[in-house]
């Protein structure tokens, strides 16, 4: 009866079929597909096609390969990647080096292209619900003006495309517009979403009215800076003064202070518009609670989702490796991979607890270098001896306590006798030793703490803040200090150490902007800004040009102690430190100021008779 049954059910559905497909016969149009004019007719089609665009993003800044270790923030730690090749300055149009999809032209313009899109189609949309158009076009001018800018800060003054090409144009090669002309094309297009999503409620992860300003603000602050002003960077590098087309990189005209009055204005209307985690104190909170506070706003949680103004969200459900920055990054001796590895350049620039600096020459910060430092410190890096998760049951006996282990220390064996416990976190641990950290660090900030989050093998929720709320405070605080308005500047700067347990800044002059760009450097630290920043501010050969270092750290037992299992212990163990510079063969960083732009790419130039290449390529 059963078999009966199914025959007769199989028999009833293919009947159905048969006579669809008979009705249906006519109709070509491809399953998988839908048209154009279905897509623009129907709202929820359009907002699919508008939410595409966003995939520009990638997987913002956690990609296995970060845009850190083409600074002095971080190495990478795997060979034969290219990202050699940029920063030894081997960069050429046939060869860029490391380029991820968030940089390359063909990418970004592919994107604008999709913007272009559905800006020309939202201009007079097909469907009834304006309110639903005009929240897309905002989207979409802010989508085009985010890929713009993202080829304005790599390559500078690129070809304006407003509209999508058509099959049959008479010529699809452009010029290059001047930086002037792309800037002004960006903030146009950011002003006009900031006025189409004013108001409205945007769904974690999607433009806003704030992530406009936030990004005109960043913009705005670039065009204002030393590489961009054609006089002041012709001053500094040879190879923009031999430029024939410093137009296309810098201004050649107007007031450099109103672009500084135009930065200010533009970070003080996203400071107006919306606030962060923790800001308005008056004093510092305690070392603890300022480790706990930059946690927060790095993971943004418990009061740091408000950190964000624009992330890119990844969610354990769709395994994305922006949800792999644990294992990307996680030490060897968690079954981690290591990739980028503070360096020693980044670490040292992390302030002491009373603001003074650190320093090698003292002898209480040599033989103590973890001790009572800026709570950055600790809550970005994993250093030898901090406090981490539980290793694996595999390894737990050799470390019960789930210690970072990045150097060389005598234990005692069974026999009484003293041997070399090599740390399990170097590249003579027994665990995975090929993946262990050269610098003797290895990055802590965007990675999970919570024990039950394997790195190994879980993917993470931590979002990648595009836009954040803190950003625009350090450049309005900037666009301050340009303006010799510094008691504003330093109120609003201390704000953000009170918030992590720093005392105020109370220098003037020349002093307060360097310690403002050490502030920029470790509250950002790993958020793409450094790469961007040395370089606007030229100062890029005294940083970048700068050979990698790292620590080696080795540990002896004190007279009459013995310990089997290591731990971190200074009551058993004399420590001692010693900085050491990356061997050239690994990594031999080499500044020219070629390096300030990316080249175009060879095939861009080949396809494009009308592009200039940028200069010292």
């Amino acid at each position: 009866m059963k078999l009966i049954n199914k025959t007769f059910l199989f028999i009833f559905i293919a009947g159905l079929i048969s006579v669809s497909c008979n009705h249906d016969f006519l109709d070509t149009r491809p399953l998988g597909e839908v048209s154009e004019s279905s897509v623009w007719a129907d709202p929820a089609l359009a907002d699919a096609f508008v939410t595409g665009i966003y995939q520009g993003f990638g997987n913002g800044g956690f990609d296995e390969q970060m845009l850190a270790s083409l600074t002095d923030e971080a190495i990478f730690t795997h060979p034969g990647r290219g990202i050699n090749t940029i920063t030894e300055s081997r960069s050429n149009p046939a060869d860029i080096g490391w380029v991820n999809n968030t940089i390359w032209w063909g990418n970004m313009y592919s994107r604008i292209r999709a913007a272009n899109i559905a800006i020309s189609k939202l201009s007079e949309p097909e469907f009834t619900d304006q309110d639903a158009a005009d929240r897309l076009m905002g989207e979409a001018k802010f989508l085009r003006a985010y890929y713009y800018h993202q080829l304005m800060r790599y390559y500078g003054g690129v070809p304006i495309v407003d509209r999508p090409y058509e099959l049959g144009e008479e010529t699809y090669s452009a010029p290059r517009n001047t930086f002037e002309e792309v800037v002004d094309f960006i903030v146009s297009d950011l002003d006009e979403s900031a006025t189409l999503l004013a108001g409205r409620a945007m769904a974690n992860g999607r433009a806003s009215q704030a992530a406009a300003l936030a990004l005109k603000s960043r913009v705005l602050l670039y065009a204002a800076s030393d590489l961009h002003d054609a006089p002041t960077a012709q001053a500094k590098s040879p190879d923009m003064a031999a430029y024939g087309n410093i137009e296309l990189l810098a201004y050649t005209s107007g007031s450099r202070a109103e672009r500084w009055q135009r930065a200010q204005a533009a970070a003080k209307a996203v400071l107006d518009l919306t606030t962060g985690n923790g800001m308005g104190l008056t004093e510092p909170v305690s070392h603890e609670e300022g480790i706990q506070n930059y946690m927060n706003n790095s993971l943004a949680r418990n009061g740091g989702e408000s950190e964000i103004i624009l992330g890119r969200y990844f969610i354990n459900a769709k395994q994305e490796n922006g949800g792999r920055q644990g294992l990307f990054n996680g030490p060897n001796g968690y079954n981690n991979w290591a990739g980028n590895t503070p360096v020693q350049l980044l670490v040292d620039d992390y302030e002491m607890m009373d603001g003074t600096e650190f320093s090698w020459e003292d002898e209480e910060h040599s033989s103590n270098p973890y001790e009572n430092r800026d709570p950055r410190f600790y809550a970005s890096i994993l250093y030898d001896g901090a406090q981490w998760k539980p290793r694996s049951s595999a390894n737990q006996p050799r470390d019960p306590l789930g210690q970072i282990q990045t150097g060389t220390y005598e234990v005692t064996n069974s026999s009484g006798e003293v041997e070399t416990h090599f740390g399990l976190d170097t590249r003579n641990s027994p665990i995975e030793d090929w993946n262990g950290s050269y610098t003797g660090y290895y990055i802590r900030k965007f990675i999970d703490p919570d024990p039950a989050i394997v790195d190994q093998n879980t993917w993470q929720e931590v979002p990648w803040p595009i836009l954040r709320y803190t950003e625009a405070v350090l450049n309005y605080v900037e666009a301050s200090i340009e303006l010799g308005q510094e008691e504003e500047a330093r109120n609003w700067l201390n704000q953000i150490r009170f918030r992590v347990g720093m005392p105020a800044i109370t220098d003037s002059g020349d002093a307060l902007r360097d310690r403002y760009r050490n502030e920029r450097r470790v509250e950002m630290a790993y958020e793409e800004q450094r790469y961007h920043d040395v370089r606007r501010w030229m100062i890029a050969p005294e940083t970048l040009g700068r050979q990698a270092n790292g620590i080696n750290i080795t540990g002896t037992l004190k007279p009459g102690k013995s310990v089997s299992v290591y731990r971190y212990d200074p009551e058993s163990y004399d420590y001692v430190y010693e900085v050491i510079d990356m061997d050239p063969g690994k990594e031999n960083r080499t500044w020219l100021d070629k390096m300030y732009y990316l080249p175009i790419h060879r095939d861009e130039i080949n396809r494009n008779e009308n592009l200039i290449q940028n200069p010292g390529y």
